[in-house]
């Protein structure tokens, strides 16, 4: 990864206003209760642009008029830290991951005076001060401040001569176009997915509640070197697969039901994202293999469509339109605004750091991005929910189904589903 993180900075500095500054947080690990804390997940364009899985580090990039360059802030080690938590990474090793030269390494305790120096009409390392500072202005929700601007809140406060803009435009167009090596880790977070669906299907038989199969899973690809779920598991049974989030997961497993899973591995930081169906009996009953069928053939036929300037609109519509097409054929809708009461998501996202990644959903597709294709039929009357969901990468000729060993037709699951372990 140290070529893509450096050839990332490189674009990202290409994008940047001249005379400005970008500041990237890696996060810490938010309270959780009492003494306990969350388990540390990089803030993800942190570690886009430095392949370092610390907390409590800074990256700095500086434009200048004529050069650039990069700081990276990192904590500095202690009894206490190296007694209790274990030791924090050393200058030397986050200078090879990063690709970061050594000499703009320094600790937390000195970003505040290195920061004035940048500020500093007279000293400045850059010739000038920069005038615009960037920051993830990502909001979770409509009332909430971005994380960045109380992380930043001291600069903000204290150089009122710096515009604040968001990098947001420019980290999210970078990060849709996945390089070689992050397709390898793509790849690999989906080898750990087929795993563990495969010893998920092995275990049905055995098991009677939901969060039994989402252990198994968990277990499998945690086995297999994972770092763990990319997501919250769906393993939804009946008409609780009709609920698309539906986490909870403590439900019985009926008999000759359908039980739908959403979930995917980690791999280094990087996602997958799977949905498959299974007969919870290993054998699909006639109807089920009906209406299983078609969302089957909708997976495979809009996956056909996937190609540079294809507009998200136009693949959207493509499934929508043969979802109706099989649906009015055995008189399971009427009209075709009746498909919204069986179908009401979209027909995918992108996907990478983030399960359903950042991105410019307003541009045609181009080669390098990774989607989802996920088609869907969801019949609450007859507590009926299947999904279909592959990680599609987007060539120069048209797509690479990237989980296409992940199986999915009828008589190779029950054929899995009835073998014994």
């Amino acid at each position: 990864m140290l070529e893509h993180v450096k050839e990332a900075r490189r674009k990202l500095f290409a994008r940047m206003e001249s005379e400005s500054v970008a500041l990237f947080y890696a996060g810490s690990m938010p309270h959780k209760t009492t003494d306990q804390f969350y388990r540390y997940a990089p803030q993800r364009n942190f570690y886009y642009f430095t392949n370092l899985n610390e907390p409590n580090m800074i990256l700095m990039l500086l434009k200048g008029k004529e050069d650039n360059k990069t700081y990276l802030f990192v904590e500095e080690n202690t009894d206490h830290i190296i007694k209790w938590e274990g030791a924090r990474m050393e200058k030397a090793e986050a200078s090879e991951r990063s690709g970061i030269a050594i000499e703009n390494i320094h600790y937390i305790k000195a970003f505040d005076g290195i920061f004035n120096q940048v500020m500093n009409y007279a000293r400045s390392v850059m010739g000038t001060p920069p005038k615009t500072l960037y920051l993830d202005l990502y909001h979770v929700n409509p009332t909430s401040q971005p994380i960045a601007l109380t992380q930043a809140k001291t600069i903000i406060d204290n150089y009122k001569e710096l515009s604040i803009k968001a990098i947001n435009e420019h980290t999210s167009y970078l990060r849709m176009f996945k390089s070689d090596a992050e397709i390898k880790q793509i790849k690999a977070a989906i080898a750990h997915t087929e795993k563990g669906l495969n010893n998920v299907m092995r275990k049905m038989a055995q098991r009677t509640h939901e969060y039994q199969l989402e252990a198994d899973f968990y277990h499998e690809i945690t086995l297999s070197g994972s770092e763990g779920n990319a997501f919250d598991t769906i393993a939804a049974c009946g008409s609780n697969a009709t609920v698309l989030h539906y986490v909870s997961n403590r439900d019985v497993i009926k008999k000759d039901a359908l039980m739908l899973f959403d979930l995917g591995a980690l791999h280094e930081n990087y996602a997958s994202d799977i949905s498959r169906t299974y007969p919870t009996s290993g054998t699909f009953t006639k109807r089920q293999k009906t209406l299983y069928n078609i969302v089957l053939e909708v997976n495979k036929a809009t996956i056909e469509q996937v190609r540079p300037g294809l507009t998200w609109k136009a693949l959207n519509d493509f499934a929508k339109s043969l979802l109706i097409e099989k649906t009015k054929a055995i008189g399971l809708i009427k009209e075709d605004a009746d498909i919204a009461e069986l179908y009401y998501h979209s027909i995918g996202h992108f996907m990478g750091l983030d399960v359903h990644d950042v991105g410019h959903y307003n541009i045609p597709l181009e080669p390098g991005m990774v989607l989802t294709i996920e088609p869907g039929l969801y019949v609450k009357d007859e507590g009926i929910g299947i999904r279909i969901e592959d990680d599609i990468l987007v060539t120069e000729s048209g797509y690479e189904n990237l989980s296409e060993s992940i199986i999915k037709e009828v008589d190779d699951i029950e054929k899995v589903m009835k073998r014994k372990k």
